[in-house]
C-alpha cells in the first residue's frame, strides 16, 4: 500500500511540475497561445483546467502524502531500565569484582 501511494505521489508530483510550467504568471497561459486551436479542440477553458489541474494535483499529493505517514508503522520504543544496569563491566567483558567501594592500588600492595 505505501509504495502504490509513493508511486501516485511521484507521477503527481512530475504532473504538477509539467501543468506549473504550461502556466504563464502574467494570464495570459495556454488559451492566448493557441486561442484559435483550443476553440478547434472544443476546450474553451483552458486557463480554469490548468489552474483546476493545478489544486487538484497538489490536494492529492498533500492527502495521500498525510494518509501514507498515518498509515506507516511507528518503530517501538526502547525504554532502558536504569536498574538493570548497575553493575560495572570490566575491559575484557567480565564484571568488575566488587570489593566493597575500596580502591587498590595498582601495585597490588
Amino acid at each position: 500500500m505505501v509504495g502504490l501511494f509513493s508511486v501516485i505521489i511521484i507521477i503527481a508530483s512530475i504532473l504538477l511540475i509539467f501543468v506549473v510550467f504550461v502556466q504563464n504568471p502574467k494570464g495570459g497561459g495556454l488559451s492566448s497561445d493557441f486561442g484559435a486551436a483550443s476553440q478547434l479542440g472544443g476546450v474553451q477553458k483552458t486557463n480554469e483546467f490548468i489552474d483546476k489541474a493545478t489544486w487538484s494535483l497538489a490536494g492529492i499529493i498533500a492527502v495521500l502524502s498525510i494518509v501514507m505517514t498515518l498509515k506507516m508503522k511507528s518503530p517501538e520504543r526502547v525504554v532502558k531500565d536504569k536498574t538493570q544496569d548497575t553493575t560495572e563491566q570490566a575491559p575484557d567483558g567480565g564484571q568488575a569484582p566488587d570489593n566493597g567501594g575500596q580502591k587498590t592500588p595498582a601495585n597490588g600492595g
